[in-house]
C-alpha cells in the first residue's frame, strides 16, 4: 500500500495530509481555503488519489502560508508513499480542456525540483483567492516532492478555467509518472540506477 501522512505544525500553519496514491479519488478537504479545497478536490479526482487534507492558518494575515504549506505537506506526502520510487512510469504528462481554456502539465518524478510556471493570469482574484498562490501551491510541492513540473496554460481568458485546467492536468500527469509499469516492478527508472 502506497499510503501516507504527514503533519506540519508551524507558527503559521497547522496541516495533516493523508495521501493514498493507489485509491479511487476519495477525499476529505478542510484548508480554510475554499478555492484551494476545490482545486484539491481536481487532483484527488483526476489524479485517482484518495486524500485528506485538514488545515489551520493565519487567515487574519491572508492566504499564503496557508496554500503554500498545504503544497509543501501534500509534497511530502507524495514523496514519502512513493518511497524508494521502484517501479513507477515517473514521467506523466496530461493535456485538459476546461471551455475556452487549454493547460498542458508535464511531470517527471526524478527527486530533483524544479517549477516552469506559465499561466498568463487575466485577472487578479477568483473570488477571494489571490491567483499569485497558484505559483506558491506548486513550488512548495515541487521542491517536497523532488519533482520536475512544467506548467503551461496554452490558451484561456476565464482565469477560474486557466487555474482549474492546469490543477486537472496536474492530477492527471501525476497519476500517469506515480503508476506502477508492470514492465518495471522493482526496478528504477533511471540509467543512473537512483532517483
Amino acid at each position: 500500500m502506497r499510503i501516507a501522512e504527514v503533519v506540519r505544525n508551524t507558527r503559521e500553519t497547522q496541516i495533516r495530509v493523508k495521501i493514498n496514491l493507489d485509491g479511487t479519488g476519495q477525499k476529505k478537504l478542510s484548508t480554510g481555503v475554499s478555492f484551494l479545497d476545490h482545486m484539491l478536490d481536481q487532483i484527488a479526482c483526476h489524479g485517482s488519489l484518495d486524500l485528506e487534507i485538514n488545515a489551520l492558518g493565519d487567515y487574519h494575515i491572508d492566504d499564503h502560508h496557508t496554500v503554500e504549506d498545504v503544497g509543501i505537506t501534500l509534497g511530502q506526502a507524495v514523496a514519502m508513499a512513493i518511497a524508494d520510487r521502484k517501479g513507477i512510469r515517473r514521467y506523466g504528462h496530461a493535456y485538459v480542456v476546461l471551455d475556452e481554456s487549454l493547460s498542458r502539465v508535464v511531470i517527471d518524478v526524478s527527486g530533483r525540483p524544479g517549477l516552469d510556471f506559465h499561466i498568463p493570469f487575466t485577472r487578479e482574484r477568483i473570488g477571494n483567492f489571490d491567483v499569485d498562490l497558484t505559483i506558491e501551491f506548486f513550488r512548495g510541492f515541487v521542491n517536497h516532492a523532488g519533482t520536475t513540473l512544467h506548467i503551461d496554460n496554452l490558451r484561456g481568458i476565464n482565469t477560474h478555467h486557466q487555474v482549474e485546467s492546469a490543477f486537472k492536468a496536474f492530477g492527471r500527469a501525476l497519476r500517469m509518472a506515480i503508476e506502477i509499469d508492470e514492465r518495471l516492478v522493482g526496478q528504477i527508472p533511471s540509467t543512473k540506477g537512483s532517483l
